[in-house]
């Protein structure tokens, strides 16, 4: 098959897209397809040639996240491709592929908008469909559907930057608390606020990469995840950094956190979780594969943090590990994402 394989992207997130994207297209490449790997935001200038030449079996450069979140005025700046999210050709090579394999994290590869694209024009991609993905990628909108389907998340405040008060927030919801970006992943803009005196830098932090903030009470237990892939529940993790907190640096830097696969859990919590994760799929209009995160207290009270509906791919992603825990290679996960997005 040809496959288009989109990266990067004008997102906080891009340079853990263009990890997962450059694994991905050389595991294809590895099961005998043919690949272009494409930067959403940057594109590719076809200049009159065949398209078709451009899906190669070539091994693709192998792209390394770096430790800090990618500058992205600088990067509007140096490209010159403004406030189009969407780079030149990219809608070619994606119309001649016979999928798209979404690559991509955050703005406008996991809302929804980019799934409402290739809808109009036919285009198979894999993951979840524009209104499963936009539902899951607003942290505000999926903790009320959790709430709906009867799933306990931690309870919240969501407010606009610039509009939320400290005292609102330690009444409402009390210290420590957990401040982020409402549609953001990978942990960027995310603090941990242990005291009311740290409040305001941490909304000024996670401004800084959206208009609209979450304000969650801060929840003290073991941090799960659970992957669906296929309909199937995957083998769970733990996850236990070295220091600190699941931030950006402990989760793509080698060595920075443990990941015990699969978790050291009792069965009666193993089956809340998959439940619980079945019940987040089906209430976000989830297709393909996901992964949702977790912290399990102390009286084992499962508490879903997020949904994730493109997860990362990178050498440190938590699905993969799932995967191999079943026996499934890196090359072989890649070729079911695609099977499920051709079945769809």
């Amino acid at each position: 098959m040809n496959i288009a394989v989109l990266a990067g992207g004008y997102s906080p997130e891009r340079d853990v897209s263009l990890a997962s994207g450059s694994l991905i297209a050389n595991a294809l490449i590895e099961e005998g397809h043919k690949v272009c790997l494409c930067d959403l935001y940057l594109g590719i200038e076809l200049g009159g040639k065949n398209i078709l030449s451009l899906f190669e079996d070539k091994k693709k450069e192998i792209y390394k996240v770096k430790n800090d979140v990618p500058d992205l005025e600088d990067l509007k700046e140096k490209s010159g491709n403004g406030n189009a999210l969407v780079g030149k050709g990219i809608l070619e090579i994606c119309g001649a592929a016979d999928v798209v394999f979404l690559a991509l994290h955050g703005s406008i590869g996991e809302n929804g908008q980019l799934q409402a694209m290739f809808d109009n024009y036919g285009i198979k991609y894999t993951g979840s469909g524009y209104t499963g993905s936009l539902l899951a990628m607003n942290k505000d909108i999926s903790k009320k559907l959790f709430c709906f389907a009867g799933i306990k998340t931690p309870e919240w405040l969501y407010c606009k930057a610039g509009e939320c008060k400290s005292d609102d927030i330690v009444s409402k919801i009390g210290l420590p608390c957990v401040v982020k970006p409402c549609s953001c992943g990978s942990s960027v803009g995310i603090s941990i606020v242990e005291d009311k005196n740290e409040l305001d830098k941490a909304l000024e932090y996670a401004s800084k990469y959206e208009e609209y903030i979450i304000v969650e009470k801060k929840i003290t237990g073991r941090e799960l995840t659970v992957g669906i892939l296929d309909d199937e529940v995957l083998p769970m993790i733990e996850i236990i950094p070295t220091e600190g907190f699941y931030d950006y640096t402990n989760k793509y830097q080698a060595g920075k956190t443990l990941e015990i696969c699969p978790a050291h859990i009792s069965e009666e919590c193993r089956e809340k979780l998959a439940f619980y994760s079945k019940s987040a799929f089906e209430a976000l209009r989830l297709k393909g594969y996901a992964r949702f995160d977790y912290i399990v207290d102390k009286e084992g009270e499962c508490w879903c943090l997020e949904a994730n509906t493109l997860p990362g791919m990178t050498p440190t992603s938590l699905l993969p590990q799932m995967a191999e825990n079943l026996g499934v290679s890196y090359s072989r996960l890649c070729c079911k994402i695609v099977e499920t997005a051709l079945k769809a």
